[in-house]
């Protein structure tokens, strides 16, 4: 199994890199040199634990259809979405998240199985990493400017917060608005 590390270091806090991470518009727009877009399951909004998403894009000219579950997700500190079906044997995407001082230190970390043995491992890496480096500039772009409340308006806030807040999850309960921004983020765990 292969694996790719990547660090993106994005002077916004925590809370909001995160719920960025888990944005499939912002993934969408980050991945347009593939015309990459979600056709199955979340399509559009915040995608939380349990959920899919069927992505469609064009790689080496080919489309590709990638389909992953959020199989485990830690507000605000860490998620991990796995391949259901795709290219890949097997691939899973750990996302990591700390808050620092003075913003948050995101990490990136992907294992995966291609196929077509090592030259198939060579031509996946060759696509991959660039590929999470685009997405963590955009993201870092979108977190640092004020273009990430199109992303996180209250509405798509409210959804995942609803399901945050669910008894049997065991998460606060907040309200969704309060002064100054307008918007509120969903609590983090109890303990």
């Amino acid at each position: 199994m292969e694996t790719i590390q990547l660090g993106t270091w994005i002077d916004a806090p925590v809370e909001r890199c995160f719920l960025l991470a888990l944005s499939i518009d912002l993934h969408v727009f980050s991945a347009n040199s593939s015309r990459e877009k979600a056709i199955d399951g979340v399509t559009s909004g915040l995608i939380s634990e349990g959920e899919t998403v069927t992505f469609q894009g064009r790689h080496f000219g080919l489309r590709f259809k990638h389909k992953s579950r959020i199989e485990v997700l830690r507000p605000y500190s860490h998620f991990r979405d796995v391949m259901v079906k795709g290219a890949f044997r097997r691939f899973t995407h750990d996302h990591h998240f700390a808050a620092m001082d003075d913003g948050t230190r995101m990490r990136d970390e992907v294992r995966y199985d291609a196929p077509f043995g090592a030259l198939g491992r060579i031509v996946a890496r060759k696509r991959l990493v660039p590929f999470l480096e685009e997405r963590n500039w955009v993201l870092k772009q979108v977190a640092e400017s004020e273009e990430w409340r199109k992303y996180l308006n209250s509405s798509v806030v409210g959804r995942v917060a609803a399901i945050w807040t669910a008894p049997a999850l065991g998460w606060n309960s907040i309200a969704l608005l309060r002064g100054g921004d307008g918007l509120a983020l969903p609590p983090v765990p109890n303990g």
